[in-house]
């Protein structure tokens, strides 16, 4: 039997970082814009041209969300891959570039620096469509073991790309291969309002997070998805079709509405040029627009229309720590 101290040393343990109860029994209300029940996110990861390249600098060749499924890292060119990243830039972009401009709506693009000043032509097509661009770091590879000093430059170096491009400095961030200390490396830069680096909630929510010389910033995240994104055409026991890609677009949808009638939700699904740019895989999103378009208590909104009615109605959320 377990002795009752034990469960109340781990109950009361304050320093315990993570947060396993989020909002509990106390979801808030998220009060989108003309009472939607549901606020739905389109997001582009555009990574092609900073994968894990000996032409980057790296020992080895990319390994990670293509379509060799298992495939090895080289020490030298891996044509294959090479040639399966390309075909994000060279052809899916514009394929899924050309139907959110069709059908006139927001898209949101987690863009890598390095990746984006290698095709301006791409660089000028966001601009013009006005879309909503996320700093997606420096370098599309793991930070996990990666010392700090390598991932802070990577960061501000990020940071004056992106300001670089846009005019402007990023206000959101996703990593999406981050480590423990990506997020207060975040903060150290003091542009980003939210990230992005959490899977854990179907909401966004406030935490803080320790800064550098010891105090504690106030910050938003606004999590994202790995089931409700087509990475999962890439795993061994993930998506085959682009039926099973729009029946699980479609049975979150529904389920996040009508929960959405009592207490709204938010909805991402997440896409890659060289993914969902494939044809086959592209019928599925196409179905599920095509699903999603005669609802009209729905908000089709990007990343940074979230973070901003989420500061202007939920600042006083309660917070979490982190």
């Amino acid at each position: 039997m377990i002795n009752n101290n034990y469960i109340k040393q781990i109950s009361s343990d304050k320093n315990y970082p993570r947060d396993l109860i989020g909002y509990g029994s106390n979801q808030p209300h998220a009060n989108w814009p003309k009472n939607a029940r549901i606020a739905i996110q389109f997001v582009l990861n555009y990574e092609e041209g900073a994968e894990n390249h000996i032409l980057h600098g790296d020992k080895y060749s990319e390994k990670f969300l293509s379509d060799l499924i298992i495939t090895d890292s080289y020490p030298n060119r891996h044509m294959s891959m090479d040639s399966l990243y390309e075909y994000g830039s060279r052809v899916g972009f514009w394929r899924i570039h050309n139907e959110f401009q069709k059908r006139k709506l927001p898209l949101t693009i987690f863009a890598v620096s390095m990746a984006l000043t290698r095709n301006y032509e791409i660089v000028k097509a966001i601009k013009q469509a006005n879309y909503d661009v996320v700093n997606h770091g420096f370098r599309w590879i793991n930070y996990q073991t990666i010392d700090i000093e390598i991932e802070r430059e990577h960061i501000h170096k990020s940071v004056e790309l992106y300001s670089d491009i846009f005019g402007k400095l990023p206000t959101g961030w996703y990593t999406g291969r981050d480590s423990p200390n990506t997020r207060s490396l975040l903060i150290e830069q003091g542009c980003f309002t939210y990230d992005s680096d959490y899977y854990g909630d179907d909401l966004p929510f406030w935490t803080y997070v320790n800064c550098k010389d010891g105090s504690l910033k106030k910050h938003l995240i606004i999590p994202y998805t790995l089931d409700c994104n087509d990475m999962r055409f890439t795993l061994p026991q993930g998506f085959n079709t682009a039926k099973h890609f729009f029946i699980y677009l479609r049975d979150t949808f529904n389920v996040l509405y009508d929960e959405g009638k009592i207490k709204p939700k938010m909805m991402s699904i997440g896409m890659h040029c060289r993914i969902i740019g494939r044809p086959g895989k592209f019928n599925a999103l196409k179905k599920f627009l095509n699903y999603i378009h005669n609802y009209k208590d729905i908000w089709i909104c990007t990343r940074q229309q979230i973070s901003d009615h989420w500061i202007d109605k939920h600042s006083n959320t309660t917070i979490k720590n982190n």
